[in-house]
């Protein structure tokens, strides 16, 4: 069994949710109180996002002409929302409960004193230092929602080898699945993540597009999703918008001390 011939994963277009967490860093927390009324999965998209979703539309349309053999999308009403506004034709959506978003738990819908006190002021201090681990306060790591998507990705073996799979979704969902895809190691996702490059970034209404077959010889078709795209439509000064091999780390014993080394020991060599 194979992956899908093609991998399509779309982030949601700017949320209300978004805003209100740019205002927050700002200093204004109104909107985050309002949408504290509801659960996360109740944000809708701003006009922003729907122009977004919009106007990538016949961006898909357009690179995938057959259209899909599966229309996934998270559970969370900007997913779905940018997944109609989509219009792809004769699209069946199936929401997909290993789509939703990464749990931010009491960090989703923080004001700005609880950002600066007590234990979420902790959790973000620790972010950085602990990378793929760091999960706020009754929230999950990106390390934590990489099981729930291995899953999905099986069920691809399974249902989709011969396939052309869109999903809309989140962008830790789609950080953590490129984790999976691509082996991005620890390190590297910081690098990632820790990037002030915007072709480094997923930003709203993004693709990544993943694909077995080869964008230069389409007769040279691997069994493993071997290049990857990453595309924002409506800018596609913010994305890289090429093809590339997807080259997943290995490591002799060597390299492996090498990477070893570079990590600080606390007790003294001989204990």
């Amino acid at each position: 069994m194979t992956m899908p011939l093609h991998l399509v994963l779309v982030r949601h277009g700017e949320s209300e949710g978004n805003i209100a967490q740019k205002q927050v860093k700002q200093g204004d927390d109104r909107l985050m109180r309002e949408l504290d009324r509801v659960h996360t999965e109740a944000w809708r998209l701003s006009a922003l996002g729907r122009w977004q979703a919009e106007t990538i539309g016949p961006w898909l349309r357009q690179e995938f002409s057959e259209g899909f053999t599966r229309y996934l999308t998270s559970w969370y009403v900007r997913a779905m929302e940018t997944a109609c506004l989509l219009d792809l034709p004769e699209a069946d959506w199936f929401p997909h409960p290993m789509l939703s978003e990464r749990n931010w738990g009491q960090l989703s819908s923080a004001t700005i004193e609880q950002r600066n006190s007590g234990s979420l002021s902790m959790d973000l201090a620790r972010q950085k230092r602990d990378g793929v681990w760091w999960s706020p306060a009754g929230g999950e790591s990106i390390a934590g929602i990489l099981p729930r998507l291995h899953t999905l990705l099986d069920s691809f073996h399974r249902e989709q080898s011969a396939g052309t799979v869109i999903a809309v979704c989140h962008g830790e969902v789609m950080w953590g699945t490129r984790i999976l895809l691509e082996r991005l190691t620890p390190w590297q996702f910081r690098a990632l993540d820790e990037s002030n490059r915007p072709h480094d970034r997923i930003h709203n209404c993004q693709v990544i597009h993943y694909s077995r077959v080869n964008p230069v010889v389409p007769d040279d078709v691997r069994t493993r999703l071997s290049w990857m795209r990453s595309v924002c439509p409506w800018d596609t000064t913010l994305s890289s918008n090429e093809w590339r091999l997807i080259e997943r780390p290995r490591f002799n014993n060597k390299q492996l001390r090498e990477i070893v080394a570079h990590y600080q020991r606390f007790l003294p060599d001989n204990e």
